[in-house]
């Protein structure tokens, strides 16, 4: 079986809304898929790796041959140069998004993964529609979910009243 996925992620303003999007292929069935959804505050960072995490969630079977494009350099470095590895024999500490890295890492390991890096904004027609995707989906206001993670990683405890 082979399955091919172009993930991406947007921020408008980073912390901002955003989105992730995924666009799946399974080339023996012919089949192609397009999952998104939109976040009120997030960061860039934040879906790109949840892009990759949702493409890897959505393989039915274990373990499955994916090889997943992606244009960002922070999820493709982490993987591929084993540094997510570290990170995670160090409990994560000091590190961004230590949720989304645990829950990636979980999925990862049930599959065969490739990670590929692919210029952004290069004329990829499938990395250019999930940056379409992942766009509309942050600017989506009516339908952004809380990204709970994010939230409470930046959430601030004021000690003192404002009177």
């Amino acid at each position: 079986m082979a399955i091919i996925a172009y993930t991406d992620g947007s921020s408008l303003g980073n912390p901002g809304p955003g989105g992730y999007a995924v666009v799946l292929f399974d080339t023996e069935k012919k089949v192609k898929r397009e999952l998104t959804e939109g976040f009120r505050n997030t960061t860039n960072n934040r879906m790109e790796l949840l892009a990759v995490i949702v493409a890897l969630e959505r393989l039915k079977k274990k373990p499955t041959e994916i090889t997943i494009y992606t244009d960002s350099k922070y999820v493709h470095d982490a993987v591929e140069k084993k540094w997510v590895f570290g990170w995670e024999k160090k409990g994560f500490r000091g590190k961004k998004n230590p949720d989304l890295w645990m829950r990636f890492l979980r999925i990862y390991r049930q599959h065969k993964v490739r990670l590929q890096w692919v210029k952004g904004h290069a004329g990829n027609p499938m990395n250019e529609r999930a940056d379409e995707l992942a766009v509309a989906a942050a600017n989506n206001v009516s339908g952004l979910k809380v990204d709970e993670g994010y939230e409470q990683q930046n959430q601030t405890d004021d000690l003192f009243s404002e009177s």
